[in-house]
């Protein structure tokens, strides 16, 4: 990691002396940012702070996400207070990023934002901001080593699946990834979790049979790498979790014969939001910038309205420029 040590020192200080601290995942929390959260609320609860995690939209954990909240530290939207008297922002890019919670940004005494995008804007009073970093998850990990805080089960347990799920089980990994998972592990963070992180209702299945039969090969796309595509409709969505319709996208990336793969999912009447993969040669980071999002090298997301057509020729045209061929 390149985070500088001063950084660190100072987070470090100014949570070494909270005594009420409000941890805010962004909206659609995946594992990395909840589990990021939930870590560093389990610490600092155990320094004696008053602590409560929160985010939104949705309305309430993703049910593959429940167990990681042993604590009962997550608390709804509503229930944040109106001025924190300081604010954590986890594996949040921008203000905009915290949905519901955007304006409680203004409102906080103090604002420590703790994230690995490149795309980060750097909208609090502190920052641990590091994009070399692989998930949130290490940042946590840096400045609890800074508080000198030990690792137990339960925080090594929501750091392992920030750090699990953000190298794509490991796909994206490097030899520092595996020594962070082993200590992770010697702390007492089970593996196996990740099979029920992965599980699915059965419900799941004829979903995902309608969405990838629409699926669309255009091999001479993305510069010729190839660009396949699909979309989840509103009817699609009926009797299955948020999460499942967010995984459609890593059945989608494993065409061999596309670099990049797209899945438009419709969260309200003419209003999209995109997920983004690359294997390897693509930067859809800056695809998703360039759409008004945001997120990694090689997975990435935005939200535009229109018609399916019309967003997906959006992607072809950014890609076009941005792959040339």
């Amino acid at each position: 990691m390149r985070v500088l040590t001063a950084d660190l020192r100072a987070a470090a200080e100014l949570l070494r002396t909270a005594t009420d601290v409000t941890l805010l995942a962004h909206v659609n929390p995946d594992a990395d940012a909840l589990g990021s959260a939930l870590a560093l609320g389990l610490a600092l609860r155990r320094r004696g702070a008053t602590v409560r995690v929160s985010f939104g939209p949705p309305a309430e954990v993703p049910e593959t996400l429940r167990v990681l909240d042993v604590a009962g530290l997550v608390v709804p939207a509503d229930e944040v207070p109106e001025n924190p008297k300081l604010l954590v922002a986890l594996d949040t890019a921008s203000a905009a990023r915290l949905g519901w919670l955007e304006n409680r940004v203004a409102t906080s005494g103090q604002v420590l934002v703790i994230d690995h995008h490149a795309s980060n804007t750097r909208f609090g009073t502190h920052h641990v901001v590091d994009d070399t970093a692989e998930a949130t998850a290490v940042l946590v990990l840096a400045v609890l080593d800074e508080l000198g805080e030990q690792l137990d089960a339960d925080i090594a347990r929501c750091l392992y699946v920030g750090l699990a799920t953000d190298t794509s089980s490991f796909r994206r990994a490097t030899p520092r990834t595996h020594e962070i998972a082993a200590r992770l592990i010697e702390a007492g963070a089970d593996p196996g979790l990740m099979t029920l992180l992965d599980a699915h209702p059965f419900a799941w299945l004829p979903m995902l049979g309608r969405v990838l039969a629409r699926a669309v090969l255009e091999p001479d796309e993305a510069g010729g790498l190839g660009f396949v595509h699909t979309s989840v409709h509103r009817d699609d969505m009926a009797g299955v979790r948020l999460e499942e319709v967010e995984s459609v996208v890593d059945v989608l990336r494993t065409t061999v014969e596309a670099e990049v793969a797209l899945v438009l999912k419709e969260m309200t009447p003419g209003e999209w939001t995109g997920s983004l993969r690359a294997r390897s040669a693509v930067d859809v980071r800056a695809v998703a910038v360039a759409l008004g999002g945001g997120g990694h090298r090689l997975a990435a997301g935005f939200t535009t309205t229109g018609t399916v057509d019309e967003v997906t020729q959006r992607v072809r045209v950014v890609l076009r420029k941005s792959v040339p061929t």
